[in-house]
């Protein structure tokens, strides 16, 4: 017997509703438009999930999961909310349309990155006119030489849904290239080797990695991490010698704890492999001398709460580390005494007020990322003399450095970016202060930075921290409360969103709407601190915060009350259905993309890719205390009988991080429960994962289409005198 019934959903899927395909959305009934079909109805089939010590929830709609992705059934309800969500956006396709070629119509399409030099070789990556995917080349010498083409993506995707080559890396000969490639989505790698002088495949073929690769210092051998086939969590870093089977690989190091993540990096000096393994709130690495490699020597053992990273350059080890300093430090040990965490000395003490993300060592000098009052900011630390900061110009910025592949310089790059400032790489000399302009990010279509104004305000939540918050609109924008605003947010992992430029977001504000990012605890905007206080136990201040900075705009004039969106995606989207279910009154249409609603579920099943890694992240759920405190924010969970907003919600079948039946679920579930008649738009994508479609134009179609969603839903009209 099957286990659904559809009816409106089925014959939806088959086409026999096109008649209907010109319907309106449901929350503007009043445009003259025909309505809509009935949405789609997933069956009900009772299900009874159980916690390990005892606790018990339905979830009638706990069928629409298939980890082979092949049921079909369940592919039958997705293409009949595809259909649906075809039909509700019809009336705006052409605004879909015009959206999508402002977008595009931005983009310098043969554009290439900034070259950087390494080993006698000039590296760039270049796109070609009209073409989706990047080509990856080289000139020997100088930028003048012949190009050498390594990898052309346009070609390696022919023929494939979805393409992406996840890194790469020369031997140290230069003559081959290894790289990871993905054609499903699902973020599980082919590690594949090219002879650069010939263009041919080596028949190394080994798939089931992750995009972690280095080379050994000989050259015909390589180190990568292979992945578990279900969970996907990194197992076993294997060395492959070339031209011999992979099934006899070698095992050089297992990691059994699956709270862990593993990685492979290559020391400043490149002396030294490394193998780094990390957990949410601790980590360990062990290294071994890439020209002899052997055992790989443990740097300090792991220990709960203690984070860091080894990089070496010269004859020392400089160690970022939170031990005993919550918002990290700088230490340093001599080459030959690494594991010895005794001898470890300061080098850069700790600063409460300031957070040290990160350092890149140079001959002579280092070159460290920090955030200070929620802003980041570069500084520099010569070995003799005085740290100089970078310089900024602006009250909401990001900053940070671009490729420095050669550590044998006094030019440092990096880059820096605003909501008005495009990305803009600058070269700076540390002896001289000479600051040199290599590339400003080119956007096309008559933009001026000038007609642009961007803010940096501090919004109160309820508990009394403050919250930043970073805006941008059209100069000339009157905050008199009658206007349009989106707000979007992460708050989580300790990703810090930064206030940079996004020219997606023009075609918003030039029809008059602001765009602000709220900088909620859960990210480390404000220091670890702000992650702290925003994770396990203390979840609910991200959503909080969200909240409270809503409304803190419109009481500053910058919107009208009914005419709000929000927007998040991944663990953004379970602060969107969080905050649809905390305050659904303050907001008038919400996007959420890949989103992570059914929390206690998934938390629940360690088969699921990153499960396991994130206990520390979000608490384990077979711990009565935190099973309920995670149940009284899940999303699913607290779907009630009441008015939510108009909302899109996105994902892609191949999502291997958050899977499509959480937001598949959600979206069936809200069907039945809500009392409203706004316009509930659930797009899946079949032939992408986490990220969306792999070409460089495409995932612009799916932006104009929620873009296109958020603006009929807030009313905003077009740009004066613009058409469209």
């Amino acid at each position: 017997m099957t286990r659904v019934r559809i009816t409106t959903a089925l014959l939806l899927s088959l086409g026999l509703l096109a008649a209907c395909d010109r319907g309106s959305p449901e929350a503007t009934p009043d445009a003259g438009r025909p309505a809509l079909p009935p949405a789609p109805v997933a069956a009900i089939q009772p299900h009874v999930v159980v916690a390990p010590h005892g606790a018990e929830r339905q979830d009638e709609y706990y069928w629409l999961r298939d980890d082979a992705r092949t049921d079909p059934d369940m592919l039958a309800y997705l293409e009949a909310e595809n259909a649906y969500a075809d039909a509700a956006m019809a009336p705006l396709a052409g605004l879909r349309d015009r959206l999508y070629d402002e977008l595009v119509g931005r983009i310098k399409q043969d554009d290439a990155s900034v070259p950087y030099r390494y080993k006698g070789y000039w590296y760039y990556t270049r796109f070609e006119e009209g073409q989706e995917y990047p080509v990856h080349a080289r000139r020997a010498g100088s930028m003048e030489a012949p190009e050498e083409v390594m990898l052309d993506l346009n070609r390696l995707a022919a023929g494939q849904s979805f393409y992406q080559v996840s890194n790469w890396e020369v031997s140290p000969d230069q003559t081959l290239i290894a790289y990871t490639e993905d054609t499903v989505g699902r973020r599980q790698y082919t590690l594949r080797i090219r002879d650069l002088a010939t263009g041919e495949l080596l028949p190394d073929a080994i798939p089931g990695v992750s995009s972690s690769i280095e080379w050994a210092g000989d050259g015909r051998s390589l180190y990568y991490v292979e992945n578990d086939p279900v969970t996907l969590l990194t197992k076993r870093v294997k060395r492959h010698v070339l031209g011999t089977d992979p099934a006899e690989d070698t095992v050089v190091y297992e990691e059994t704890d699956d709270s862990f993540y593993m990685g492979l990096m290559r020391t400043r000096s490149e002396k030294y492999i490394c193998i780094g393994v990390r957990s949410t709130v601790s980590s360990e690495q062990r290294c071994t001398e890439a020209a002899a490699p052997g055992e790989f020597r443990l740097v300090a053992p792991r220990e709960r709460d203690v984070e860091y990273v080894a990089d070496h350059l010269g004859d020392r080890w400089v160690v970022h580390t939170n031990w005993n300093a919550q918002n990290f430090k700088l230490m340093t040990v001599a080459d030959g005494s690494w594991e010895d965490r005794g001898a470890w000395r300061d080098l850069l003490p700790h600063d409460p007020e300031v957070y040290l993300e990160d350092v890149v060592l140079f001959d002579g000098f280092m070159v460290v990322e920090e955030r200070a009052e929620g802003l980041s900011r570069l500084r520099v630390l010569p070995d003799d003399g005085a740290p100089s900061d970078v310089r900024a110009d602006e009250p909401a910025y990001a900053m940070g450095l671009a490729t420095n592949a050669e550590p044998d310089t006094e030019w440092v790059r990096y880059t820096y970016t605003s909501l008005t400032t495009p990305a803009t790489t600058y070269e700076l000399n540390v002896v001289t202060g000479e600051r040199r302009t290599l590339k400003e990010q080119p956007v096309l279509g008559g933009f001026d930075k000038a007609n642009y104004v961007t803010e940096r305000l501090w919004a109160p939540a309820r508990d009394g921290a403050r919250i930043p918050v970073s805006l941008v609109y059209r100069r000339g924008f009157a905050k008199d409360g009658s206007g349009a605003l989106l707000q979007y947010g992460y708050g989580s992992y300790g990703n810090s969103i930064d206030p940079a430029f996004n020219g997606n977001v023009l075609s918003l504000v030039d029809r008059g709407m602001v765009y602000a990012i709220a900088h909620i605890r859960g990210g480390e905007e404000m220091g670890r601190q702000w992650y702290e206080d925003g994770k396990l136990l203390r979840k609910k201040n991200t959503f909080n915060d969200f909240v409270d900075v809503t409304r803190f705009l419109v009481e500053q004039g910058y919107a009208a009350p009914d005419r709000v969106a929000a927007m998040g995606g991944s663990a953004g989207g379970l602060l969107m259905g969080a905050v649809a279910n905390q305050a659904p009154e303050d907001y008038r249409a919400m996007v959420s993309l890949v989103p992570f609603v059914d929390v206690v579920t998934t938390m629940l099943d360690p088969s699921i890719p990153l499960t396991t890694n994130e206990y520390d992240e979000w608490g384990n759920p077979e711990d009565p205390e935190y099973y309920d405190y995670m149940l009284s924010y899940s999303p699913y969970d607290q779907l009630e009988e009441k008015a939510y907003p108009a909302m899109f919600v996105g994902t892609g079948l191949w999502d291997s991080q958050v899977q499509y039946w959480e937001p598949a679920k959600y979206v069936a579930r809200l069907r039945a429960r809500r009392t409203d008649d706004n316009l509930l738009v659930f797009r899946t994508n079949m032939e992408a994962g986490h990220g969306g479609r792999s070409g460089r134009f495409q995932r612009y179609r799916e932006i104009a289409e929620y873009y296109a969603f958020l603006l009929d839903q807030l009313g905003v009209e077009a740009p004066a005198g613009s058409g469209t």
